[in-house]
């Protein structure tokens, strides 16, 4: 039995790149992000998803509501399991801003050890992204199951996949829009691809 995990991350909002996002507000996807989470819907329509969970933020809901609709699948699951870092005092500063403060730096050179201010470490990201698949997998037996999440939030299951330390993450990219795939069975699991620009 093989469940086949789709890992996609939501299409662009208008601001990425510039700010850290987070958990702040709820920032929504641009009109490119839209076009774009309607291509990579197109793309997946065709994939046989059974089931999609996503992130509470908006711009998961907005890119797994666009997969749902072209795949025929009535209902998103929103799971906190899937939900951005919390960045803290961090969430919402800009990167340039970021770029000054020493314990943003030690975070980026030191994400396995360094707890962003008021919020979570990577090995607490990487605990609850590995507990919901193992979960899923057991739920979903041999089905196909969208998560659409967040790059660091991907980027921390792939590594644990790979049996690399979460500080492995600048090491490859989970672009917007992206999709990993990750399969899991009774004999395992393995990542098949990675960060396919499939919109």
């Amino acid at each position: 039995m093989t469940t086949t995990f789709l890992l996609v991350r939501h299409a662009a909002h208008d601001r990425v790149g510039c700010f850290l996002a987070g958990r702040t507000g709820d920032v929504p996807l641009g009109i490119a992000g839209r076009e774009q989470a309607q291509r990579l819907a197109a793309r997946l329509a065709g994939e046989g998803i059974g089931s999609i969970y996503a992130s509470p933020r908006k711009r998961t809901q907005e890119t797994a509501a666009a997969i749902a609709a072209a795949s025929d699948v009535a209902e998103v699951v929103t799971t906190e399991a899937l939900d951005e870092v919390d960045f803290g005092d961090w969430s919402g500063k800009t990167f340039d801003v970021l770029d000054t403060d020493p314990l943003w730096r030690r975070w980026n050179a030191m994400r396995s050890l360094v707890r962003a201010p008021g919020g979570e470490t990577m090995l607490d990201v990487q605990c609850r992204a590995v507990g919901l698949v193992a979960a899923l997998a057991q739920r979903h037996g041999q089905e196909k199951v969208a998560l659409v999440s967040h790059a660091d939030v991907i980027k921390t299951l792939v590594c644990h996949i790979l049996g690399l330390s979460s500080d492995a993450w600048p090491r490859f990219d989970i672009a917007p829009a992206s999709v990993s795939v990750l399969v899991m069975g009774d004999w395992g699991a393995k990542i098949q691809t990675l960060n396919e620009n499939v919109s």
